[in-house]
């Protein structure tokens, strides 16, 4: 089992994983921010033990990568030959076949094991005020291997997550990944973030309940962050989006030429896939 874990970014979900390892496990956990202020923040309020520099990143078991996609590519190509040979690098990254392409070949060069990770869980904000111990409790890790890890970092990390409160592990390829994703997570935000575009939103207040909440939570997003990460995955995420454009279509012709036989057929289909699928 891992004795030093480093995390890299104390936002929301690096910071949550931090305060999660310490408390379900006796792990020495340091930790690198952008901003050392926010370090050092972390530091002083017990979500981390010490603060990372490079004479400190050889002594990491593991390593948590919480940035945006290119800048914890950037960050683990910059600082690879830091770290001790045999460690394991595992990023939370919200796409994969991104990082599998840039990171997997330069880990195996340097002895290290590089595991694509994506926790699936998060909040409608951002940055470390907002991390939470529990954020990942009963939720499922994703984990990517590649040719750079082994089975035997892929079970340490298996039993690592589950110690912390995740619900469940899955492995699986980055496409597959990256496929999925596009569908479960990124459409939603794309479809968030249009729906709260129309003009009457703006007089939505006494005409809204949970429906209206529902669809728009995760419009309250992190633009910078999304943006890249839908970019890194533009063709599943483009595909997903031209699959919904041609359901809303056929909606719309049935109610245009008010069929309600086909309006129904639609619905009944809509909530049979549902009550199936969960």
């Amino acid at each position: 089992m891992f004795e030093t874990v480093l995390i890299v970014g104390l936002g929301l979900m690096g910071g949550s994983m931090a305060q999660a390892v310490k408390r379900h496990t006796d792990c020495r956990v340091l930790g690198w921010n952008r901003t050392r202020e926010t370090a050092e923040r972390a530091r002083a309020d017990g979500t981390i033990d010490a603060v990372a520099s490079d004479a400190l990143y050889g002594e990491a078991d593991l390593v948590i990568i919480g940035l945006y996609p290119q800048a914890s590519v950037d960050w683990l190509l910059a600082n690879l030959q830091k770290l001790k040979k045999g460690c394991v690098v595992v990023d939370m990254v919200g796409v994969k076949q991104f990082m599998v392409e840039h990171l997997e070949q330069p880990a195996l060069d340097a002895g290290v094991h590089f595991v694509g990770g994506h926790p699936m869980a998060g909040r409608e904000f951002s940055g470390l005020d907002y991390a939470l111990p529990t954020l990942y409790d009963g939720a499922s890790m994703i984990l990517v291997p590649n040719r750079s890890s082994d089975e035997n970092s892929l079970r340490a990390l298996e039993a690592f997550f589950m110690r912390l409160g995740f619900g469940q592990t899955v492995r699986c390829t980055p496409d597959q990944h990256d496929r999925m994703i596009a569908f479960t997570s990124q459409l939603a935000h794309v479809v968030s973030s249009a729906y709260i575009k129309s003009p009457e939103a703006d007089q939505h207040d006494g005409y809204s309940a949970g429906s209206y909440r529902d669809l728009t939570r995760v419009a309250k997003l992190n633009e910078t962050m999304w943006s890249e990460l839908f970019l890194c995955n533009a063709e599943p995420l483009a595909r997903e989006i031209d699959e919904i454009i041609l359901h809303l279509d056929e909606y719309r012709r049935a109610i245009r030429a008010h069929d309600r036989e086909t309006l129904t057929a639609l619905l009944r289909d809509g909530r049979e896939r549902k009550e199936r699928l969960g």
